[in-house]
């Protein structure tokens, strides 16, 4: 089942010190004043950052899911995600907390280890 923008909203929200703040007319998510998901106007869509130098091989292995908007994100750490591509919320969940640990103020991850990722 495809995730939706209220499953952003609801997952976004439930990570710690996260709110919502319109910018450009479009919900954005925040953690430490810094935006770490933005949904698209049309609700299909979010963007969440992502190193640059990890972004090409995303897009190579899941073209359908990953990809970047053409002028606007060429020289910022983001990436857009497809949520008809999103398998379910947990993968979702993944993605958010990803991008939560790349805005959030040191301090705060430090109090939050169980958001770290273990890749050993």
């Amino acid at each position: 089942m495809a995730t939706t923008a209220q499953d952003v909203r609801l997952l976004a929200l439930s990570l710690p010190d996260s709110s919502e703040k319109l910018a450009w007319g479009m919900p954005t998510f925040r953690v430490g004043g810094k935006i770490f998901v933005s949904l698209a106007d049309d609700d299909t869509s979010i963007g969440v950052k992502c190193p640059k130098e990890d972004r090409a091989e995303l897009i190579a292995a899941e073209p359908g899911k990953f990809f970047l908007r053409a002028g606007h994100d060429d020289n910022y750490a983001w990436i857009r995600v497809r949520l008809a591509a999103v398998r379910d919320t947990a993968e979702l969940l993944s993605i958010l907390t990803d991008s939560w640990l790349q805005a959030a103020p040191k301090r705060l991850i430090a109090a939050h280890p169980e958001l770290t990722v273990d890749t050993g």
